[in-house]
């Protein structure tokens, strides 16, 4: 009686937990069950194409081109002639067995990339002969095409998945791609859609039986929305076009709305060269750390420069503000500024007014160095408090954009400096003032700055106190975008007044200044040259090169269409090379074409090479004298 009631409990128990088991299985969990866990449900899948883009007057700059690439499925392979199967597909023995390796070590059951972008005729002759090969398949991929040579470094680009992503994510597979940089990672969501999903049924003979659980799972793929940006592709290549032979960026922007029209890096590439099976070989060449050029690297958002001679306007903005000076105060040059009693203290001066009271229109005008200078001493030491007085005009230069990342949509970018009364205290164990950090009077000292945070800077000015948050998307699928982000003001602490004496000053530059000669007619340009102070290590030794060549403007003086910031790596003076490119640049804008009157000197710029220069930049490998071991 007792063993025939344990065997009843012990029948009762195991049965209860196979009830509960099938139950949890198939009622609590079904919902959330994912298929590609067992492994009698084979998995397809349907990859969309992935969403267009264009430009903002509708230029298409991304589309797609099919593309065909080998899978295998480790589990299902058998026994090969594994040379037969080699040459087919172009590699040797040892690449096959590393990348049979490398799938197998992902997921024995799930499929991945063997070999990827097959070309059209190796396709046609593959896949009549891959039936001989079992755990092997053609899966049809969209790859990106970019059918104009431009703004690589905006587009971004597209890559493989790698095993470590596809094991974290819930959507990727090993090998499957995705946005890498630029607009192709920021809006990866946007753009890739989303893809379909069959699941198979298979018996123990691996063979498809039917669809399973009658396609209750099963997905259909989505298209990737297509974007339009505010890139002007045509303002992008002029820019680029201009830049030929030279280092540096170029960033416009469009400030009544922040749009981005042109983002420059030079020197920069094809965007087609990171296409494909050619895409390795490129990469190793383009992403070099030892390539001197950085093609990849985008000197528009990344690079940092000292400012140079523009940044006096935000001096001139604050002391305006502080009250510390008016339209009507004035200083006297003399070839330059003391800030101490040594030799050596003391700052030069190239405005040539020796003798008059400077006022703060010809101060800007004219780029005086004594007038910034005295500026800036009365700001930082206006309550006898040093520290206290830069921690006020760091908060006034930030209030710009500068010192962060300005929170603009593109994945790249670098902070700059704009010191506080804390970075001095912390530099210095004696006191200090504003003397000790003078030289950030004229935009050099610790100050650091990118191109488009000074693009930011100017379209501020242009709009007399405000701007937009920088952002290069303009609509999604025709609807505009609605980030509130990119479409609410940003206000600086300067009163609208105090800009209006500034505007008249950069009007001024371009009319008596140092940009007299970079003149557009019918077109009033305000803007502002500068040089910022360039050394570099070369063979171990710190070496003065060329001075950066620098210019911000915006134009028309009413109702500015577009700012630009410009910096040219070793070209001297702002008047010789970044105010003729500038000038260009607006006026190709504005009018669309350039005039008669200024094709000499757009000829003059683009024939303008700076590589002479560039190449003192590349360490010198001593030569090995003859005979010698």
């Amino acid at each position: 009686m007792q063993r025939n009631f344990l065997l009843y409990f012990l029948i009762t128990v195991v049965g209860s937990l196979f009830i509960g088991r099938l139950f949890y299985l198939q009622v609590l969990k079904e919902d959330n069950y994912n298929p590609t866990n067992n492994g009698a449900v084979k998995v397809e899948f349907d990859y969309p194409e992935r969403g267009y883009i264009y430009d903002r007057n509708g230029v298409l700059l991304v589309a797609n081109q099919l593309s065909y690439d080998v899978m295998i499925e480790p589990e299902k392979v058998k026994p090969l002639d594994t040379l037969e199967f080699c040459k087919l597909l172009k590699i040797d023995k040892k690449d096959f067995i590393k990348r049979y390796n490398r799938a197998a070590r992902y997921a024995t059951y799930l499929p991945s990339v063997f070999l990827k972008q097959l070309a059209k005729e190796d396709f046609a002759f593959l896949q009549e002969k891959l039936h001989k090969y079992q755990g092997f398949f053609i899966q049809k991929r969209v790859i990106r095409e970019y059918p104009i040579n431009a703004a690589a470094n905006v587009l971004g680009y597209i890559g493989e998945v790698n095993e470590s992503l596809a094991r974290e994510s819930d959507y990727y597979q090993a090998g499957e791609l995705i946005g890498k940089d630029g607009i192709e990672k920021q809006y990866e969501e946007y753009l890739r859609g989303r893809k379909g999903v069959k699941y198979l049924t298979k018996n123990s003979l691996n063979k498809v039986t039917g669809s399973y659980n009658n396609g209750a799972n099963d997905s259909l793929a989505e298209n990737g929305k297509d974007l339009m940006l505010t890139l002007d592709i045509e303002l992008q290549q002029y820019a680029q076009k201009l830049m030929t032979g030279k280092r540096g960026g170029i960033v416009a922007l469009e400030p009544s709305t922040g749009e981005i029209l042109a983002l420059v890096t030079a020197p920069s590439y094809d965007p087609n060269m990171l296409v494909g099976r050619k895409r390795s070989k490129n990469s190793l060449i383009l992403m070099n750390p030892n390539n001197p050029d950085k093609p990849t690297y985008d000197r528009g958002l990344k690079a940092t420069y000292p400012p140079g001679s523009p940044f006096k306007m935000m001096n001139a903005l604050i002391g305006l503000q502080e009250g510390v000076i008016s339209e009507k105060s004035y200083f006297y040059c003399n070839g330059g500024y003391r800030y101490g009693n040594r030799p050596n203290e003391f700052m030069g001066c190239h405005c040539n007014i020796y003798g008059k009271p400077i006022h703060l229109k010809t101060a800007i005008a004219k780029s005086c160095n004594s007038y910034f200078s005295n500026t800036y001493k009365l700001i930082v030491e206006k309550n006898n408090n040093p520290s206290k007085g830069l921690d006020n005009w760091s908060t006034h230069v930030k209030s710009f954009g500068l010192g962060n990342y300005l929170g603009y949509d593109l994945p790249q970018g670098s902070p700059g400096l704009i010191p506080t009364g804390a970075y001095y205290e912390n530099a210095y164990t004696y006191s200090w003032n504003a003397s000790t950090n003078i030289s950030n009077a004229i935009g050099q000292g610790e100050i650091l700055t990118t191109p488009i945070q000074l693009a930011n800077f100017t379209a501020a000015i242009a709009n007399k106190g405000f701007f937009y948050t920088p952002h290069i998307l303009k609509e999604v699928d025709k609807s505009p975008i609605k980030n509130v982000n990119y479409t609410v003001k940003k206000q600086t602490t300067i009163d609208t007044k105090h800009f209006t004496p500034v505007i008249e000053a950069m009007h001024e530059v371009f009319k008596t200044g140092t940009g007299k000669y970079s003149q557009v007619k019918g077109i009033d340009i305000c803007g502002k040259t500068g040089t910022s102070e360039n050394y570099a290590i070369v063979n171990g030794k710190r070496v003065k090169l060329e001075d950066h060549s620098i210019l911000v403007a915006f134009a028309p003086k009413e109702n500015p269409k577009i700012a630009i910031a410009i910096f040219v790596e070793n070209g001297g003076y702002g008047s010789t090379i970044a105010a003729p490119i500038t000038s260009l640049l607006i006026e190709k804008y504005l009018n669309g074409h350039i005039s008669k009157e200024t094709k000499y000197r757009e000829k003059a710029m683009l024939n303008l090479s700076l590589q002479s220069e560039y190449d003192k930049l590349i360490p010198k490998i001593p030569k090995v004298a003859s005979g010698t071991k």
